[in-house]
């Protein structure tokens, strides 16, 4: 059992770091970089970029970072072995789960609405296409990264507080 709940552990301290890493990439270079570029530009980049993430790679972190912190929570909580990093490995699950939430409800749904604008080329209004898009997908894209960071530092107390308890 201790086996189980300390690899569950590090499963998901990885996977949530790869999650945090890539929403802060995008918050602190991706964005920032596409807010000085075309209207143009934004708009065919996010399009292909939405496209590409759909992927195997990406999948691994997001869903491995909710499925390890889960099951890393249900380890922690059967028995007296795990008791001890059993809060902060909650208050991640929450925090990751809010994240998740976010993207749902507000990255995805702009990531459609950018797919359904159509080809750069038939794009009457780039400029309406992109501020429709662009100001709320980088303030839900601050709230995820912040949110798994939290989750992420949450993990790693977790970690500690584990290792303390052997």
């Amino acid at each position: 059992m201790e086996t189980a709940r300390f690899a569950s552990l590090i499963a998901a301290t990885i996977t949530m770091g790869l999650m945090s890493g890539l929403f802060y990439g995008f918050a602190v270079s991706v964005m920032p970089g596409l807010a000085r570029s075309a209207d143009r530009t934004v708009i065919e980049t996010m399009q292909r970029i939405n496209v590409a993430i759909l992927n195997g790679w990406f999948m691994l972190g997001y869903l491995g970072a909710l499925v390890f912190t889960g099951v890393a929570v249900a380890l922690h909580a059967t028995g007296d072995g795990g008791r001890q990093a059993l809060a902060p490995l909650i208050g991640a699950l929450v925090a990751y789960i809010l994240a998740m939430a976010v993207t749902a409800r507000i990255n995805i749904p702009l990531n459609n609405a950018l797919e359904q604008a159509g080809p750069v080329e038939q794009i009457k209004d780039m400029a309406a296409v992109r501020r429709a898009f662009e100001q709320p997908w980088v303030r839900a894209n601050v709230w995820r990264a912040v949110l798994c960071t939290v989750a992420l530092g949450l993990l790693a107390w977790a970690l500690v507080l584990h290792g303390q308890g052997r």
